[in-house]
């Protein structure tokens, strides 16, 4: 499949593992170049040694971004790296289970800070460069925005907002000729949504449950 992604520069947050790390390799795949930024230094190398083998070009930026000036730098060595910036991939979230009940104000706070914030930050910061490319935001979101879930507060406001912020973006950005869209993952067998089914006391068991609401299994 052509994408007519060859050459264009792709800065994909949490980009190392899971469905970032599936991001990164099929934009790689396309022939574009992947900016994998993660703070998880040791996946990120590990992903872009597998990338360099296939003979795709990557870069590799860890860092924080639940602080704002993190996400800046990140897009200026993104820029310093590769000269441009084509499109910016808003990944990066972890389902933290910041609940009503069993929660705070303060862990919520921080939940907001984790799985929303950078979000903003990040789209702030790459906005000059896009306009000056006619590029694209991917807002990653989920179900729970839809759904909901259940003790997870943090999680699922901060993935409607996302969800809020593509709509308010697409019309903002329309007259630069940038496009921001979605995507609403459900159930996705990465290493984070394996932790979160080992928190339960019986993972297997809850695992039977969500495939048993699946239509297709």
């Amino acid at each position: 499949m052509d994408l007519q992604l060859t050459n264009k520069v792709v800065l994909i947050t949490g980009g190392a593992k899971g469905i970032g790390a599936a991001i990164s390799r099929g934009v790689a795949r396309e022939g574009a170049v992947p900016v994998i930024v993660d703070r998880d230094a040791p996946a990120a190398e590990q992903l872009q040694t597998e990338l360099q083998r296939s003979g795709a070009t990557s870069h590799v930026i860890t860092t924080e971004l639940a602080v704002a000036g993190n996400c800046s730098q990140a897009v200026d060595e993104t820029v310093r790296l590769t000269g441009r910036l084509d499109a910016l991939v808003n990944n990066a979230g972890v389902n933290d289970r910041i609940g009503l009940e069993h929660g705070s104000p303060e862990k919520y706070v921080e939940s907001l800070q984790r799985n929303l914030l950078h979000c903003y930050n990040m789209a702030h910061y790459a906005l000059p460069w896009l306009k000056q490319s006619q590029g694209s935001v991917v807002n990653v979101s989920s179900k729970t925005a839809i759904t909901g879930q259940g003790g997870t507060s943090g999680y699922a406001s901060s993935k409607g907002a996302i969800l809020a912020l593509t709509r308010e973006w697409a019309v903002e950005l329309l007259p630069y000729g940038i496009r921001v869209n979605a995507v609403v993952p459900a159930e996705v067998m990465t290493p984070l949504y394996r932790q979160w089914l080992d928190s339960f006391p019986d993972p297997e068991a809850k695992l039977k449950n969500i495939i048993g609401k699946i239509p297709l299994g």
